[in-house]
């Protein structure tokens, strides 16, 4: 089922609830509170007062989603799971009641050193889910999980904490992924990346797909299985997110890289709807009606991702952009450029620059946000700075016009956004930068130039796109666009338009990025190879193929 942007697409009581709400954010009064309540299912009592389920009367195993555990810190780890026994009913197939999950950590994966053990609550108003923030940890150390309820045990989980604030470490290897369109094709990327030597994962966002999955799993084409109806429609509801999130997380290779791995996430657009930009749909609904769906978004993001209690959404609102460490090595300022921003320019799309890209009251950031990321560059003490975020960062012309077409979604289309991060990096000193990026759907490396029209002017950093998990489907090594993007853009390095991911290996002297790609997604079991590798040296910056 398509449903039809012209027409509202929120029951009657949502439409009566979105009148509670200021265009920007829900009215802290009693009335408004209650509507956003009722809207997105908040809880209104706190989440003590449900009545408690006896775990040993789960009679199916209730870990169908898999578990995980995310952003590392030097001495706690963080460990997600949700109870669901029946994952593609809104319930989970488990009732109105709190569950108590025991959980533990252990040095080895036989778990015969166990280092920290406890219990958490699974309250049905986060859906059955449980973030569990383990500390009083080891720094710099690989720690084993897993948890129980009832008979029932859960998968073996591995994880691990950052080193010291002041340590020295010698190098740290990452993996970039993004835009995992379910019915794009298969994860296999994932399945490898389980199976690849990572300290972590940064995922850049499009986790969640908002629209609809048929019987066959779209470019899946599923002739073994039938995906339930419940999918067949655009998410729009606190449910609709929730449903997703369980078609998704049944992915076993998802499962698996998600067991193998700590993750650090951040969201783009379509963990909520397509190109959104703050307050503003991409479909014709009043502001306030879009932040219900904005809310029922944000809350479903959180509890299924492993995210810490900071990061846990009011209403519309959540602060998802954050900082870790790796020691004195890197500096990690995890971007939000999508629930800031002003509107795109020009009614978004590929436009010709104009001078509402370079108006300096436009932000992609906003104000809170930039001053945050230049101000913890002023502080920092990391040989690397490096900024995991959504939107292609460097200058892209589209076109070899002497006045090229621009994406007005990314950050060409914020401009005086763009100049400003670059000058605050300058004035901070920073001398090794590297921006993180997904979205596009395929792998680029950039180098961030001072003047992107100047090639000869100073190289500020690099940029790494590492291609989509399946968005895009099989894609090729070199789109139409290949000969006009590289003839355009002289600071642009490598395009593929394959699938796949890429590692990022940091040390004292350099980084490395290797682009790992497979040739098909749209049927399961391809293989994956390195298509390219490119390093840039400390207090040296420019991509150089290897």
């Amino acid at each position: 089922m398509t449903l039809d942007p012209r027409t509202s697409q929120h029951d009657p009581e949502l439409r009566a609830a979105a009148r509670h709400l200021h265009r920007r954010r829900f009215l802290t009064v009693t009335a408004a509170a209650a509507a956003l309540a009722f809207s997105v299912n908040l809880p209104a009592a706190g989440t003590a007062s449900a009545a408690e389920l006896d775990g040993s009367k789960i009679t199916e195993y209730p870990f169908t989603l898999g578990i995980a555990s995310g952003d590392p810190l030097p001495s706690s780890v963080l460990l997600w799971t949700r109870l669901a026994p029946t994952p593609y009913q809104p319930d989970g197939g488990l009732p109105a009641e709190r569950v108590q999950v025991h959980w533990e950590l252990a040095r080895d994966e036989g778990f015969r050193h166990v280092v920290r053990r406890g219990t958490a609550w699974a309250h049905p108003e986060f859906n059955h889910t449980v973030h569990v923030e383990v500390g009083h940890l080891d720094s710099d150390r690989v720690f084993y999980y897993r948890f129980r309820t009832g008979q029932w045990t859960s998968e073996t989980g591995r994880t691990r904490t950052a080193p010291a604030l002041g340590a020295r470490k010698r190098e740290f290897t990452f993996a970039g992924v993004s835009c995992q369109a379910y019915t794009d094709g298969y994860w296999t990327a994932y399945r490898h990346l389980a199976e690849d030597d990572v300290d972590a994962v940064f995922h850049f966002g499009d986790y969640l797909y908002e629209y609809a999955v048929n019987a066959v799993g779209g470019y899946r084409n599923y002739t073994d299985r039938t995906v339930p109806d419940i999918f067949n429609h655009e998410t729009m509801t606190l449910e609709d997110y929730r449903l997703r999130y369980a078609l998704y997380k049944t992915d076993p290779d998802l499962m698996a890289v998600h067991a193998a791995h700590p993750f650090v996430v951040t969201w783009d657009d379509h963990e909520v709807e397509d190109n959104y930009a703050d307050d503003i749909p991409q479909n014709d609904v009043p502001p306030e009606e879009f932040l219900l769906r904005r809310a029922a978004a944000y809350r479903a993001y959180w509890e299924n991702q492993p995210l810490r209690r900071p990061q846990l959404p009011v209403g519309p609102d959540c602060q998802l952009y954050r900082r870790l460490h790796w020691g004195r090595l890197a500096q990690f300022d995890i971007l939000d450029t999508r629930q800031y921003r002003s509107d795109q320019a020009y009614g978004d799309g590929l436009d010709l620059p104009g001078p509402e890209i370079d108006d300096p009251a436009r932000t992609i950031t906003g104000d809170e946000q930039e001053r945050w990321l230049i101000d913890g560059w002023h502080a920092s003490r990391a040989l690397w700075n490096v900024v995991p975020q959504q939107v292609n960062f460097c200058q892209r012309k589209l076109d070899v016009a002497p006045v090229a077409r621009l994406s007005m979604d990314a950050w060409d289309g914020y401009r005086a956004s763009r100049r400003r991060i670059l000058d605050g990096a300058k004035d901070a000193g920073v001398e090794n930068l590297m921006v993180l990026t997904g979205d596009v759907h395929v792998g680029y490396a950039w180098d961030i130039k001072d003047d992107f029209d100047d090639p000869s002017s100073r190289t500020l950093g690099t940029e790494i796109v590492p291609t989509s998990i399946s968005s895009g489907r099989d894609g090729a090594e070199h789109l139409s666009t290949w000969e006009t993007y590289m003839a355009a853009n002289p600071h642009l390095k490598y395009y593929d338009g394959r699938r796949g991911y890429a590692t990022v290996r940091l040390d004292r002297e350099q980084a490395r990025a290797d682009f790992k790609t497979m040739p098909y997604v749209t049927r399961p079991g391809a293989p994956i190879s390195t298509a390219a590798s490119f390093v840039t040296e400390v207090g040296n910056q420019g991509l150089r193929q290897v």
